[in-house]
């Protein structure tokens, strides 16, 4: 693919945790143009280490969650809400309710409406709810007890759904640089009526992956997209994968490729599949930019602090 400027058109919002201030952080949410001008604050002073944001354009609202005061896992976590431009902050899901959320998403079927999705890495769950915090339910479970939580293969992060598909993607990072990350594909409804914690019906797609964070699906090309905090050279980048809705097709389709490579603790990743473009960060502060076969690959800005999630958005 030939280098395509990026478009001013749009937004992106990114989470700045402050975790260097820890445990003094003052994290943020940030927004600037998909070129990387008009940066500026949009909400400051996040105690609880903000981490996966998503962006309802319908409605006109930013979510995110909140990872909890320590992230020691005792269902301190929260996901917030407000309006685009900062105002009107609300609790959707209070403490309480859940560990360490990490990636969140927003997605949309003829048969649920609109709902949030993410990953509780602690509490090692898959779960949704309604956007308005309603009718929170736990969807895989991959542990229960104290000594699973010790166990990092366990940790679910980062979330993709494709509602056309009826399907969701997850991963399960292992431990730091482990090479024992993994990626799940899961049916969106349970029709055996399993317990989370006892589905048959989960496929393992990747197997020792170096260390798997964030995911993005394209719906129409079925093209998996995801960051990896990983060594090198596998570690650290952004990588894909096309996946098919069966098992049979998945076979001959699926052949992982690194995009790019030289991230510096690869976290948070937005597609624009209208422009071709691709967002991501890492825990550094950088945010960069690329074409969605990893060419063209820009620094939008090389340190604003503790990056973790990105969103793109046309409004």
């Amino acid at each position: 693919m030939s280098s395509t400027a990026v478009s001013s058109e749009g937004r992106l919002y990114i989470i700045e945790l402050d975790l260097s201030s820890f445990p003094n952080q003052n994290g943020r949410i940030v927004t600037c143009r998909p070129d990387g001008s008009e940066l500026k604050d949009l909400i400051t002073g996040l105690k609880h280490l903000p981490d996966g944001i998503a962006i309802d354009e319908e409605n006109g609202h930013i979510y995110w969650t909140n990872m909890g005061a320590s992230t020691g896992g005792f269902l301190d976590g929260s996901i917030q809400r407000s309006n685009l431009d900062g105002s009107n902050i609300t609790t959707i899901v209070p403490q309480g309710t859940i560990h360490t959320p990490k990636q969140l998403t927003l997605a949309q079927s003829k048969e649920r409406g609109a709902e949030l999705y993410w990953c509780d890495r602690e509490g090692m769950r898959v779960m949704r709810c309604g956007l308005d915090g309603s009718n929170v339910e736990t969807l895989v479970k991959t542990g229960e007890s104290l000594e699973d939580r010790q166990d990092q293969k366990r940790w679910c992060v980062g979330i993709a759904v494709d509602t056309a598909a009826g399907v969701m993607y997850w991963t399960q990072k292992g431990g730091s640089k482990g090479n024992v990350g993994r990626i799940f594909r899961a049916p969106l409804v349970n029709t055996k009526n399993e317990a989370p914690d006892g589905r048959t019906d989960i496929e393992v797609l990747f197997d020792k992956l170096p260390e798997p964070i964030d995911l993005h699906i394209n719906t129409e090309t079925k093209v998996l997209y995801w960051t990896d905090r990983g060594d090198p050279p596998f570690g650290n980048s952004v990588n894909c994968a096309r996946v098919a809705d069966s098992k049979d097709a998945l076979l001959k389709l699926m052949e992982r490729r690194v995009l790019t490579r030289k991230l510096h603790e690869g976290i948070g990743l937005a597609v624009d599949e209208v422009n071709g473009k691709m967002y991501f960060t890492d825990l550094l502060g950088g945010v960069y930019s690329a074409n969605v076969d990893g060419s063209d690959k820009q620094v939008l800005h090389a340190d604003i602090g503790d990056c973790t999630g990105i969103a793109y958005s046309l409004v």
